[in-house]
C-alpha cells in the first residue's frame, strides 16, 4: 500500500534536490554577470554585502589584525614599481652624489621588501592580492619588465597600470601605456587593468579609436565622491572594475566616506559593486572590454556647414565657449578643403556660437590666451576639440584634432595632424 504523505514528501525532496543541483551548476554563471546596476554608482559600500578593496603605498601604516576584522574588505592592492628602477652601480666621483645614489637604491630595495612582506601577510589572512605600477616617462617595455621583476605577480593576483594624469612630461603617455600593456600580455599572458581619474579616463574614451587597447582595459576608476550616477557608460566602459572613492583627498579626522579600522585617513578604499562571492569570481579582472564604436554624432556635437563652399579654398572654424559668470573663450582653427562640414565637439562646456570664416593664410590660427580661459575658475578642466570631416575625397585629405585645456591653472595645448 502506498503512503501518499510519504510520496508527497519524496516529491518535494526530489524537487528540492534538483533545484540544489541546478543552482550548484549554474551559480558560477550568475555570480558575476558584468552588468552594473544603479546601486553600483551610489555609495555601494553602505551595503554590508558589498566587497571592498584597500590599496596603499609604502608609507601607509597597516594594522592587519584590525583590518581583517572588517568582513567587507576582501582584497588589498600594493604599490610596487615606479617608473624605471634606480641604478645599482654608483660610479660618481663626487662623494655626495655617490652617497645619494646608494641611499636611493637602498630605499628602493626596502620598498620592495616591504611590498613582499605585505603580500605574504595579506594572502595568509585570506585576502586577494594585487599590485600596481606607477607609469612615468621612459621606455615602456623597460617599465613593464621592471614591474614584473619587482612584483613577481602570480596568476591569481591583480595587476594594474597607474596613469595619474594626461601629462606625458610627468606621467606615462597613452601611446607608451599601450606598449606597456602589450608587453605585460606578452610576458604574463594577460593584460593589466587601468587605474586613472575621471578626466583622463574620459579623454581615453573619446580617443578609443586611437587607443583601442588602453580604452578596453578594465577600469580602476578614481573619483572621490559618493555618487557617480550618469558617468557610465563612458566609451568602452559600461562600469568600473574598481572605484577608488576614498583617500587622503576627501578623508580626514572630521569627515570621511568610509573609515577603516587599523589604518589612517590616507588609506585608499575601493568599491567593487560586487558581493564577496562575485569578487572571488571576477578577480583579477583579466578580460578586455568589448569595443564600442564612436557614434557619428551625439547630443554634444554641433554641425556647422560652410555657406559658400569652394573646392580650392580652406576655411577657419571659429567657436565660442560660454564658461558662465560672463567668461567666454573664442577658439579658431583651420579646416580642410571644401565641400566639408565641421563637427565641433566640446566636453564639459557649453557652446555659445559656431561660425565659419575664411582665413588670411593657410596656417593654423588660434585666438586664445590664458586670460580668455578664465584661470582660477571653479572647474580646473576645460577641454575643447574640433574634428573636421570631409564630404568628398581629396588627395591628400587632412583633419586636425586640437585640444586646449586649463589644468591646475596652466594652459596646455595638444595638437595632432593626420593625413591619409
Amino acid at each position: 500500500m502506498i503512503n501518499t504523505g510519504n510520496e508527497t514528501t519524496r516529491k518535494l525532496m526530489a524537487n528540492w534536490i534538483i533545484q540544489f543541483i541546478l543552482a550548484a551548476v549554474f551559480a558560477p554563471l550568475v555570480l558575476y554577470s558584468g552588468v552594473a546596476s544603479a546601486n553600483d554608482f551610489l555609495a555601494p559600500w553602505k551595503n554590508a554585502d558589498q566587497a571592498l578593496v584597500l590599496d596603499a603605498y609604502e608609507r601607509n601604516p597597516i594594522d592587519w589584525s584590525k583590518v581583517v576584522q572588517n568582513k567587507q574588505i576582501r582584497a588589498f592592492i600594493g604599490k610596487s614599481s615606479d617608473g624605471l628602477p634606480p641604478p645599482y652601480n654608483c660610479p660618481m666621483k663626487n662623494e655626495t652624489e655617490k652617497t645619494l645614489c646608494k641611499k636611493t637604491f637602498q630605499n628602493y630595495w626596502l620598498k620592495r621588501e616591504l611590498y613582499h612582506t605585505r603580500k605574504t601577510a595579506a594572502k595568509n589572512l585570506g585576502l586577494k592580492w594585487g599590485a600596481y605600477h606607477l607609469g612615468r616617462p621612459g621606455n615602456p617595455i623597460d617599465q613593464a619588465n621592471h614591474f614584473i621583476d619587482f612584483a613577481e605577480p602570480q596568476p591569481d593576483e591583480l595587476i594594474a597600470l597607474d596613469i595619474e594624469h594626461d601629462d606625458p612630461e610627468k606621467w606615462i603617455s597613452f601611446k607608451d601605456a599601450e606598449i606597456f600593456a602589450k608587453h605585460i600580455k606578452h610576458r604574463l599572458g594577460r593584460y593589466p587593468i587601468l587605474y586613472t581619474n575621471h578626466n583622463t579616463a574620459k579623454r581615453i574614451a573619446l580617443r578609443r579609436n586611437q587607443f583601442p587597447l588602453l580604452s578596453r582595459l578594465p577600469l580602476w576608476y578614481a573619483r572621490y565622491k559618493g555618487d557617480i550616477r550618469g558617468v557610465f557608460p563612458m566609451g568602452n566602459w559600461q562600469s568600473y572594475a574598481l572605484w577608488q572613492f576614498s583617500s587622503h583627498v576627501n578623508c580626514n579626522k572630521r569627515r570621511c566616506l568610509y573609515r577603516v579600522n587599523g589604518t589612517q585617513t590616507d588609506i585608499d578604499v575601493n568599491a567593487t559593486g560586487l558581493t564577496i562571492a562575485q569578487l572571488e569570481e571576477a578577480w583579477p579582472f583579466n578580460e578586455l572590454k568589448p569595443f564600442v564604436p564612436i557614434p557619428d554624432q551625439d547630443s554634444r556635437v554641433l554641425v556647422a556647414k560652410a555657406s559658400k563652399p569652394q573646392p580650392a579654398t580652406r576655411f577657419k572654424v571659429s567657436y565660442t565657449l560660454d564658461l558662465g559668470k560672463r567668461k567666454k573663450v573664442k577658439l579658431t582653427s583651420i579646416a580642410v578643403p571644401t565641400p566639408r562640414k565641421a563637427v565641433i565637439q566640446v566636453d564639459a562646456t557649453q557652446v555659445a556660437s559656431v561660425g565659419l570664416s575664411e582665413p588670411s593664410k593657410l596656417s593654423d590660427s588660434v585666438s586664445i590666451n590664458e586670460k580668455q580661459l578664465g584661470m582660477g575658475s571653479s572647474d580646473p578642466f576645460l577641454t575643447a576639440s574640433a574634428t573636421i570631416q570631409t564630404t568628398q575625397s581629396y588627395s591628400p585629405v587632412s583633419y586636425g584634432y586640437t585640444t586646449y585645456e586649463t589644468k591646475y591653472n596652466k594652459l596646455q595645448h595638444h595638437d595632432e595632424r593626420y593625413t591619409w
